[in-house]
Formats: C-alpha cells, structure tokens, sequence
C-alpha cells in the first residue's frame, strides 16, 4: 500500500456537491456539501497532525486519507464536506452500515438501564441474550452441542485462542495452514497466515481458478490441492507428523477474495474427521450473512469443530469469541482469559445485528445482490483487458488488475497489477468511493458494502467504480490503441441491478 498524507483530490465537476433533502437519496450517492469549504483546514489539519504522531503502522488512513465526521447507512461524511460510498465497511464489521437504527436503539438502552458496562466474564443479561442469539444462528449440528468462549476484542485474540484450544485438547502442536491466509497480527495467528517463516505450520496450497498454484484451476485444481494435503499427512516420510488442527477460511478475504470451492471444503472436512485432527474455520470477516449464507460453511454443509468468530458479530463494537465442540472443552479455569472479553454494549449491539440480519433474510439478499454486481463487473472486465479477473461470494467481492502486455510466453495470465489498483483506489476516491487492496501483490480491489446496500446504492457504487477504472487505465497504459481503452457501456455492462 503506496504512502500518501495529502488530502483527497476534489470531485470531478461532473458530480455536483449538492445536499439532498431525501434521505435515500442521499446515502445511494453520497454527494453533499457538508456546511461549506471552511472545514477543509480542520480537516488537513488534522490528517497532518496524524502524519506527525502516528506510529509508521498506521494502515489504511495512508491510502484513504478522509476524516470522519459523520456517517449513516452506506455513507460518510467527512470534517472537509465531502460524502463518500463506504465499500470499507470497517473491513467488513459494518454489517448493516454506519450507524444502525438498530444498533444505536440497543446501546441506547443498554447506557440508559445503567447496566455495568465491564464484567469480566461474569454471566449477564445481556451476555445471555447474545448468547441465545448467535447459537440460533449456528449450523444446528454444531449449536447442539457447542460451547462458547468469549476472547480478547479482536479477531485475532479469538485465533490466538482457538489454536490453543486445539492444541491443548490434541495435545499436538503443530498446525496446518494455507497459501494466502489471513488470521490476524499477532504472532500465533501471523503463524498461520501466508507471509510467515520458520514456524510450527505446515502451509497447504489454497484452491485457486484464477491463478491456480498446480496451473490447472477449476475443479482439477482443487482436486490436487486435496490429494496433495491427503499424501502430505499420510505420507511416513512427509516430514509432517499429525497436527492439532487445521484453520481455513471459507473464502480468502485478504488473500485476494478467493472463495474455496464447496466440493474442497467437504473434502476437508473429510480429511481432519478421519484423522482425528480438528477443523477451524475463520469467519472472522465471512460470517453474519457476508456470503449469501449466515456463515461460510453453510455453502459446503460442513460443520467445522472450531468457529472464530469476530468483527460484525458485535454490530461494530468490538467483540470476539469462538465457538466450538464440547469434547474440545478441556481447559482449566483461567487458561485463556481477557479483561475485557465482557463488552456489554458490544454484546447489545451484536444481538441486536444478529436478530435484524436473520429476521431481515439479509444473507439471501447478499447473495442475490452480489451475483448481480459481478454480472455488472464481468461485464467491465469483457470491456477492460486489464481486469483479470472477477470473483467473490455473495457481498464480499474482488477485482484482480493486471498487466496484459506485460505477460510472458509462458505465462498463462497475466502478472498482477498493484500500481494500477492502487490508481484505481485514489480515483474512487476523488469519486467519493471508498473501496480496498487485497491479494497476494495488492492488485485485488476489494468491494464489501454493508448487508443493507439496497439496488439504487449498488449501481452508484458500480457506475464509480466503472468511471474510476476507465480513468485510472486511461492514465497507466497510453500507448494502447483506443479500442484496447474503450469502456463498456454503463447500462451494458452487465446484468441491471
């Protein structure tokens, strides 16, 4: 991710700065004035205040240098005026957007009962409910018989816990692992995810149709990535002796938003069942109706032993906790704690999300509003050589760029693209379009918008995105003819939304 602490570029004067007095209308363009352009000093000013006392970590206010100020549905409006189409979505914690009527209406009342907010893990009300919520939720062989263990804040204090569990309840050590995972920062979940080194992790080939580690894609290449994790474990000279478990992600988010196909998982599922070695699956990001199923797994039909589950669980609080088989119940009081594992406003807000996206059939929405959407960008990429490729799963969508003149004889797609995808970015951003970089080389632009994105929010984002990319290519590859350049109409470019 490229470095810059300047201020976004100012709108193209095709998009007026005009505040709408509907309120629809304003969160499906994220237009607006904001009250005028004496806020632009306070805004800069702080962006370079951040500059000066921020630690060199500081990740994404490097590419999307705004300033929230206020935000509503899809929509943020920050301290300089300007209103942008959230596709961030906090990484995919903001499953019904910002701000929720829902959401605010639990914490509301949680502030006004005057309920303890800090527990521990002392039992609550409140804790009981989410409880009761989120195992209503669960695939129902799992649910059955599932215990719950609530984490550290994050996603990757539930991974750190997780691994301990397998680990203590095997009583093995080691770990399986894929090519291209992500399981959060810190060092047990780093372990596992694909950029670590001299580690305690065996590291798998993940199934990929685009760019397939075997060169063969589709289902052969997720056949031998299976048969490949089968002779590895059952190989005596594989140098790979039985682990505590295994952990995956039903569809890679980081990795480049690369959904692993359903056969795979099952078969997964039937190599760690019969060899006694446990499977986690992190939902940290695809759980809560993000794929067009409550939860990854469902796609397969696969029960993992372990859940983790994180990010919209606590309706944009923060809230960790995994879920898992109660044979694997075997810690001793105290062996995994945290101080703060008894948000009770996460907890509201999360009961609250989990009740509205069930009762709402928000994951069947996802899943019928995201194919739409990739039929929209499949149709962009038959128009743009340099989109590879188009993947995802319900709203959890990428975009691979590429660099077709640049491909070799041997090549049998052309090598990524990340300074055009990081052009793509900062034009969406001077369109008022926040999205994100994925993928093995940052070429991936990532698009997850909340769970509530209704038809008219959807074409604007696509009708951006389609501007931004069309720009974007103009300026990273003139030498190419026009007709190499031109752009797919904007109303044919794909299935109507």
């Amino acid at each position: 991710m490229a470095v810059t602490e300047s201020a976004p570029a100012a709108p193209p004067a095709t998009h007026t700065q005009t505040r709408p007095t509907d309120q629809g209308a304003e969160q499906a363009t994220g237009q607006g004035t904001g009250q005028e352009r004496g806020q632009g000093g306070e805004h800069e000013g702080i962006l370079r205040r951040q500059s000066q006392r921020e630690s060199a970590a500081r990740t994404y206010a490097r590419s999307l240098p705004i300033v929230p100020v206020r935000a509503r549905g899809l929509t943020i409006e920050g301290a300089d005026g300007r209103r942008y189409l959230d596709c961030l979505s906090g990484a995919g914690t903001l499953a019904l957007g910002h701000n929720h009527p829902v959401v605010l209406e639990a914490i509301r009342k949680v502030l006004d009962s005057g309920a303890p907010l800090h527990v521990l893990d002392l039992a609550t009300p409140l804790k009981d409910a989410f409880t009761s919520e989120l195992f209503a939720t669960l695939p129902g062989a799992l649910a059955d018989d599932a215990r719950i263990q609530f984490c550290g804040p994050a996603g990757t204090d539930a991974v750190e816990a997780a691994l301990k569990l397998v680990r203590t309840a095997t009583g093995r050590s080691g770990l399986l692992a894929f090519t291209g995972a992500y399981h959060g920062m810190t060092a047990g979940a780093l372990d596992a995810s694909g950029g670590a080194a001299d580690v305690r992790v065996t590291r798998l080939p993940y199934p990929q149709r685009y760019r397939c580690p075997f060169g063969a894609g589709g289902e052969r290449g997720a056949e031998l990535s299976a048969r490949w994790t089968e002779n590895l474990l059952d190989d005596p000279k594989s140098g790979v002796t039985t682990p505590a478990g295994m952990i995956l992600e039903a569809v890679q988010g980081e990795g480049g938003v690369i959904p692993a196909p359903d056969d795979w998982m099952r078969r997964m599922r039937r190599i760690t069942a019969d060899r006694s070695i446990p499977l986690v699956v992190d939902e940290v990001q695809t759980g809560v109706g993000r794929t067009g199923a409550f939860w990854a797994v469902e796609h397969s039909g696969v029960v993992p032993d372990v859940m983790v589950l994180s990010k919209a669980i606590g309706g944009s609080l923060p809230l960790a906790v995994i879920v898992y088989r109660s044979e694997l119940d075997v810690w001793e009081p105290g062996a995994h704690a945290g101080t703060f594992r008894g948000n009770q406003l996460a907890m509201a807000a999360g009961t609250a999300t989990l009740a509205y996206v069930r009762e709402n059939k928000l994951a069947e929405r996802a899943g019928t509003l995201g194919a739409r959407i990739l039929g929209r960008l499949q149709g962009l990429a038959a128009a743009h050589p340099c989109v590879g490729d188009v993947r995802g799963r319900g709203l959890m969508i990428g975009v691979e760029l590429v660099a077709p003149d640049a491909a070799g004889p041997d090549d049998s797609v052309p090598p990524p693209a990340p300074a055009l995808a990081l052009a793509v970015q900062q034009e969406c951003l001077a369109r008022g379009l926040i999205v994100e970089l994925g993928g093995r080389h940052s070429a991936v632009v990532r698009l997850l918008p909340p769970l509530t994105l209704t038809d008219e929010q959807a074409t604007a984002v696509l009708d951006r995105f389609a501007d931004a990319l069309a720009a974007a290519e103009r300026a990273h590859t003139p030498h190419l003819p026009a007709s190499r350049r031109a752009t797919a109409p904007r109303n044919a470019s794909g299935p109507s939304l």
